[in-house]
């Protein structure tokens, strides 16, 4: 009985208080068709109750997202597909998508009946106001008799993941700094990737395209020689992350590690289209080694959609790592917040002789934490170490703040 009570509604229940104060009035007074009436009105929830209870439907539930990588502030769509894999035709039912709340407002729609082995496909839209990976579902379905005295809910398994992307904003390329591996001070912007390919001449081997065949050589030689291009080396890029809490400030969109893994977005898709290999460390490359490996921008924008801060204890495994970067000689960028002296030390050593090194410094105190370090005496101690640093306050853009940044000159004040 406590079950049929929970399946009923309000108006199901006013049916049965209703029925059951006529049957016991119509028994009183002697009344029979008010008893009747009373009797009907108990027994039409009851009815409702049970078939709502017992009649059981199968669907297979999909959801497909397009598309299913999207930037922040960028609307996805979501195709949800009801496939009636039972023997029998569905009823009409209430469905609301259940959704990580910084995707927007619950949707919620009526699916009418699908009868055996076909579909019913419904549109929705979300945006995400947060970078992350959010889930879509599950469902939650509510069956009700047409009356609607009875219900039923229930919640339909299966979930899918869209991924929000952090915000990429485009960089001014009007002066790119470079230093490749090998390399000492600044040169042309990656002359290997504008010039031609290097060409070596050796002996001819069977499978050789003859159309490779170099004719001086194998005059000067005697033998069959064949040209072999070669692209030289690209040049190498280090974006280094500051993941620790203590060094951040502020909360949500508007703290300064959101600001932080936009600009390292922005910076690492900017030096990738620009022709640089990319090494991304932050806590998340670092714990899956992946710190060494050079990443596409798809991959870096993909790791970072994640980035979370982490604690203070793992600051030296991802020092020791851009450590390791840094020393192979490249170009060197870093997003760190004002906080121990001795850490700022230990990222101004990662610089080399002779390359460059851009550091943004996040000034805490600005996205909201009163209890920061001054900004200023970090930047200085970069700017010491050979280093281009900047002061980021909350309300610089990324783009702003690059220029200035790549405008500078070392040890400039700028």
């Amino acid at each position: 009985m406590r079950a049929l009570r929970s399946v009923l509604t309000t108006r199901g229940r006013a049916f049965v208080g209703s029925g059951t104060t006529l049957v016991l009035a119509g028994i009183i007074f002697g009344f029979p068709d008010l008893t009747r009436v009373g009797v009907l009105l108990v027994a039409l929830p009851v009815i409702s109750a049970v078939l709502v209870r017992t009649r059981r439907t199968r669907m297979r539930i999909e959801r497909h997202t397009h598309p299913e990588r999207i930037s922040v502030g960028q609307d996805a769509f979501v195709t949800l597909s009801f496939e009636n894999v039972s023997t029998s035709t569905t009823p009409i039912f209430l469905a609301e998508e259940r959704l990580d709340y910084v995707l927007g407002d619950r949707p919620r729609f009526v699916v009418g009946r699908i009868p055996p082995g076909r579909v019913r496909a419904i549109d929705y839209a979300v945006r995400s106001h947060l970078r992350g990976r959010h889930h879509l579902g599950p469902l939650g379905v509510q069956v009700q008799d047409p009356f609607g005295l009875a219900n039923r809910n229930a919640v339909l398994e299966g979930t899918a993941d869209l991924v929000v992307l952090p915000a990429v904003h485009p960089l001014s390329s009007n002066r790119q700094p470079s230093a490749g591996v090998g390399s000492e001070g600044e040169q042309a912007h990656l002359i290997a990737l504008h010039g031609e390919d290097d060409v070596t001449i050796r002996e001819y081997r069977d499978g050789d395209d003859l159309r490779r065949i170099h004719w001086p050589a194998t005059a000067r030689t005697g033998d069959l020689m064949v040209r072999q291009e070669d692209r030289p080396a690209q040049r190498r890029a280090v974006v280094l992350l500051d993941p620790r809490p203590s060094a951040h400030g502020g909360s949500g969109a508007g703290s300064s590690f959101e600001w932080a893994v936009t600009a390292a977005a922005s910076i690492a898709v900017h030096l990738s289209s620009s022709g640089y290999a990319v090494h991304l460390v932050c806590a998340e490359t670092v714990e899956t080694s992946r710190a060494a490996e050079t990443m596409t921008p798809d991959e870096i924008l993909d790791v970072l959609a994640v980035a979370a801060t982490r604690d203070d204890t793992g600051e030296d495994e991802i020092l020791r790592a851009g450590q390791t970067l840094a020393a192979a000689g490249g170009f060197l960028v870093t997003i760190v917040g004002p906080h121990h002296r001795d850490v700022t030390s230990r990222v101004a050593s990662l610089r080399q002789p002779g390359t460059t090194g851009l550091a943004l410094v996040l000034d805490a105190r600005s996205f909201g934490t009163s209890d920061a370090e001054e900004v200023e005496p970090h930047v200085d101690a970069l700017r010491l170490s050979g280093w281009r640093a900047v002061a980021v306050h909350r309300d610089d853009e990324v783009a702003r703040a690059w220029a200035v940044l790549t405008a500078a000159t070392v040890g400039g004040s700028r």
